[in-house]
């Protein structure tokens, strides 16, 4: 993501405050220009549509998760093949920890954007993609490493939609504990 001025980072941190808080159509610029403490004029200027900002919004988010993911998994370098991936799961709890209002801001996000072409599913996809491919790169080494890692994204997701919506108490330790199962009968 490009370098912003001071500016353009007080609208991006509004935005994205007020987008995971509300939604993405629920929130005009009139009200993130307000927030911020800018002009609508400043808004377009650095960011060219609520389009544009919606993307950097979720650019942002997926930098942050990515960036708190390996962080998790590097603090335990010596793990082992069937434990690393786990650490994921223990990534997700620590995030929710934080950001539970409304669960997972790219399944959110992508629910208020049909058009395939917007800059927001763009990046969404690539999250997705990122989140599964290192999974496949966590799984490497153990038996049938991609159907392995296809079923650790789909418990990672289904657990961080269960626990958002608290229909399954401790949804995410479920999902780990059905992980490792699926983990150990792979080594």
């Amino acid at each position: 993501m490009k370098t912003l001025t001071p500016a353009a980072q007080r609208v991006l941190d509004v935005a994205a405050e007020l987008f995971y808080a509300k939604g993405i159509h629920a929130v005009g610029v009139d009200t993130i220009a307000a927030e911020a403490g800018v002009t609508k004029k400043t808004l377009y200027d650095r960011f060219g549509s609520k389009d544009e900002l919606v993307g950097q919004y979720l650019a942002q988010r997926d930098e942050r998760w990515r960036a708190h993911v390996r962080e998790v998994v590097a603090r335990s370098p010596r793990t082992s093949a069937v434990r690393r991936p786990l650490l994921v799961f223990d990534a997700l709890e620590e995030w929710m920890a934080h950001e539970t209002a409304r669960g997972c801001g790219f399944v959110n996000a992508h629910a208020e954007l049909p058009e395939r072409d917007h800059p927001g599913r763009r990046v969404i996809q690539a999250q997705k993609e990122w989140q599964l491919a290192y999974f496949r790169e966590l799984v490497a080494g153990l038996r049938n490493p991609a159907r392995l890692a296809e079923s650790l994204f789909i418990l990672l997701e289904g657990a961080t939609v269960a626990e958002s919506l608290q229909v399954v108490p401790g949804a995410v330790a479920n999902a780990k504990r059905l992980a490792r199962q699926l983990l150990e009968a792979a080594a």
